[in-house]
C-alpha cells in the first residue's frame, strides 16, 4: 500500500468520472503502463495520470523522451502512429489497445506539408466510460509525432469487439491462448 503524498484528481474505472483522492489516502498500484497508474482504493479502481506520479512517491511514469525519426512519408507516419497507440492501455487489462484488437483504422494522408491522421477504435464494452479518456490519450500521443498536423480519433462500436480480435500475444499474456 502507498499513502498519497498529496491530493490528486483520479478517474473512476470503468465510469470515467473525475474524483479527488485526499492526501493520506491508501492506494495499491495494480497496473503501471503507458504513462498512467491503475490503483485500487477504498473507492474502487481509479486511474492516476503520470503527471501526478509524485503523489505516489514515484518518478514520472510519463513516456521518456526518446529520439524519434522524423517520418518521411505516410507509411512511416502510420508506423509511428501504431507505435504510439501501443503505449495506450485499457486501465483494467494489462494489454495495449492495438494488441487487444481495438483499433479498426489508422489512415494517414499528406496535407499542407505534413500529415492528417484518422483513427477509428472501439472499446471492450460499449458502456465503458473510459472511452473519452482513451480517445484523448490516443489523440495526444499521435499529435506528438513529428509532421502530424491533425489527428481525428473516433470511438466506434461497429463492428462490435470480440475476444477473437485480440492478437496471439495478447491471448498468451492474458492466459487465454
Amino acid at each position: 500500500m502507498i499513502e498519497l503524498q498529496r491530493e490528486v484528481i483520479a478517474t473512476t474505472i470503468p465510469y470515467g468520472q473525475k474524483t479527488t483522492l485526499p492526501k493520506g489516502s491508501n492506494v495499491e498500484v495494480t497496473q503501471e503502463l503507458g504513462g498512467s497508474f491503475t490503483v485500487l482504493t477504498d473507492y474502487g479502481l481509479l486511474r492516476i495520470e503520470g503527471k501526478d506520479s509524485d503523489a505516489l512517491g514515484r518518478e514520472s511514469a510519463a513516456k521518456q523522451t526518446a529520439a524519434v525519426d522524423v517520418p518521411t512519408d505516410a507509411k512511416a507516419v502510420a508506423t509511428q502512429v501504431w507505435d504510439a497507440m501501443k503505449t495506450c492501455y485499457d486501465p483494467e487489462i494489462p494489454v495495449n489497445i492495438v494488441e487487444l484488437g481495438l483499433v479498426y483504422e489508422n489512415k494517414v494522408e499528406p496535407v499542407d506539408g505534413g500529415y492528417k491522421v484518422d483513427i477509428k477504435f472501439t472499446l471492450t464494452a460499449p458502456g465503458c466510460g473510459m472511452g473519452p479518456i482513451l480517445q484523448s490519450e490516443v489523440k495526444s500521443k499521435i499529435q506528438e509525432i513529428p509532421g502530424v498536423k491533425s489527428a481525428n480519433v473516433e470511438v466506434v462500436f461497429e463492428p462490435a469487439w470480440t475476444q477473437s480480435m485480440m492478437s496471439e500475444a495478447a491471448r498468451l499474456q492474458l492466459g487465454m491462448g
